[in-house]
């Protein structure tokens, strides 16, 4: 018996450890929220450390996290690293309950961890994004410290022991006004940064869009095929891919934004508000989005109508020329509010395709998660080197005098979007039943357009697909075919060849660096 009430005993203590730990992570992250409310909401210690991490994150591993993933990606990354603060917050919290000073200065050593997380981010603003999590840990010591020492007995007088009990007791009644007050913290800090965005929220709800210019073409009849389980010819804003590093979504005050053009070979250096690029000629397009993370038959792919200014109107009027004109940048640096560069070949802007900054997109502002107030787009390239969402800054520079982010982390410097299709219907181990199937989906080879779709049954020969209208070359194209299905296991697949005669590859290749190819292909089984 004496043996169970030891190890009782212990166990008991290292219970109380354990949430003398977790309270002293609690309430680290509850103050430090506070803090960042108060200064600055994306300096906030998870934030900033995931930003760390995904900056730090080879290529491989990041197009893991989006192939497994997805879009929640970011909230797994952010989940991880709760759960790692609180494993080590338990291993903390059990060490201090014999050495307090160690298990402190152990949440002191993270708090300074986050601190050089936050003034390493490319969007920090200097010495005040460190004190949210400088601040944070010095709440966290503190508590874990007072909750140690109430977590084991202290000696009565006369030289006995309080009771176990006491121990207890004094232990959970400051665990409790422990949790209280970091609760209160978290709360306030939520509002307080809440109340920093709500400018950026009313901007943009008072945000009137004006009449393009140039409206897009009226589409053709027959680009939307009637087949059940194809892509939407338009991908409404709240089902558009979104992938980014952005761990928060920045909110900007379209009152406040600015745009600055400058750099090599710009002799008028300009900065615009929006306003300003309100009041100019806007050319309104459909442009079909894709972004290098996406795999062959993958779903990052997305047609959106898009209201913006020419770039390269605003190029022009700065002085820039184009390097086939004797233009001394070759390549257009955008930034982002939130640090991101992304470098776009400045010959690609200029040769006459609708690059632009858009402001609007599906007929209203642009969603916060896809670029408010202003992003830039450039039809016929990947997102990496083309679609600054937020941005603030255009640069223009050489390739070999600047690698913009994702070009530093081994990806292409280049990026012309592949050609592409993908099986929409039937779903991969569909079970249809023998007769006639429609088989259809969408291909996209943008800035070059799509000319022909074919698709292939086992290792049959390659039959031509009926093609939807063409809209444009800078959009998806939808395709179908009916397919007379024999009982049995069946591989279908598709190709297609774009307006420059290029059919699609057969080489299956991964995302990094400069895209995935290969064909699309589904199994199924029809009976």
């Amino acid at each position: 018996m004496p043996a169970v009430s030891s190890f009782r005993s212990k166990l008991v203590r290292a219970a109380l450890g354990a949430s003398a730990g977790l309270l002293a992570a609690f309430t680290a992250l509850a103050v430090a929220e506070l803090v960042a409310g108060l200064v600055r909401p994306a300096a906030g210690p998870v934030t900033v450390v995931g930003g760390a991490v995904i900056d730090r994150t080879p290529a491989a591993v990041k197009d893991f996290a989006i192939r497994t993933f997805g879009e929640n990606d970011k909230t797994v990354l952010q989940l991880g690293i709760l759960a790692l603060l609180a494993l080590i917050a338990v291993a903390l919290g059990v060490l201090a309950l014999s050495h307090r000073r160690t298990g402190a200065a152990g949440v002191l050593l993270f708090g300074i961890v986050g601190a050089a997380a936050a003034l390493s981010r490319p969007d920090s603003v200097g010495i005040g994004d460190a004190l949210p999590s400088v601040v944070g840990a010095l709440g966290g010591a503190l508590v874990l410290y007072a909750l140690a020492s109430r977590a084991v007995p202290t000696p009565a007088a006369g030289g006995e022991s309080e009771t176990d009990g006491w121990s207890r007791r004094g232990f959970l009644a400051a665990a409790g006004v422990t949790a209280v007050a970091a609760a209160s913290a978290g709360v306030l800090g939520r509002y307080l940064a809440g109340r920093q965005g709500r400018g950026a929220v009313a901007s943009r709800a008072t945000l009137v869009l004006p009449e393009p210019a140039s409206p897009a073409p009226a589409v053709p009849a027959g680009v939307r095929l009637r087949v059940p389980g194809i892509t939407a010819f338009v991908t409404p804003n709240s089902d558009f891919y979104r992938v980014d590093t952005a761990l928060t979504v920045p909110k900007v005050d379209a009152g406040t934004w600015r745009l600055r053009i400058h750099g090599t070979g710009v002799a008028r250096p300009r900065t615009y508000t929006l306003d300003q690029l309100l009041a100019r000629p806007l050319i309104e397009r459909d442009i079909t989005l894709t972004c290098v993370s996406n795999e062959v038959g993958g779903p990052y792919v997305g047609n959106a109508r898009w209201l913006g200014v020419p770039l390269a109107q605003l190029l022009k009027e700065a002085g820039v020329i184009p390097p086939s004109r004797g233009g001394k940048a070759d390549q257009l640096v955008a930034r982002s509010v939130d640090g991101m560069t992304l470098g776009s070949p400045v010959e690609d802007v200029m040769d006459g395709r609708d690059a632009m900054l858009a402001v609007g997109m599906n007929g209203e502002p642009l969603p916060f998660d896809h670029g408010f107030p202003v992003r830039m787009l450039v039809p016929g390239l990947y997102g990496y080197v083309s679609a600054c969402k937020w941005i603030t800054d255009i640069e223009l520079t050489t390739f070999d005098a600047y690698d913009p982010y994702w070009v530093k982390r081994k990806w292409a410097r280049r990026a012309p979007i592949k050609t592409q299709s993908r099986i929409d219907t039937p779903k991969p181990f569909a079970r249809p039943a023998a007769g006639a199937v429609t088989v259809a989906g969408v291909a996209w080879a943008q800035h070059r357009g799509i000319t022909r779709v074919q698709i292939r049954v086992d290792d049959g020969p390659w039959q031509d697909a009926d093609l939807a209208a063409q809209a444009g070359p800078d959009m998806w194209r939808q395709w179908s075919y009916r397919w007379n299905a024999e009982p049995g296991g069946h591989n279908l697949t598709v190709r297609a060849t774009d307006g420059a005669g290029q059919v699609q590859s057969e080489r299956r290749t991964r995302t990094v660096p400069d895209g995935a190819s290969g064909r699309h292909s589904v199994f199924v089984t029809v009976t």
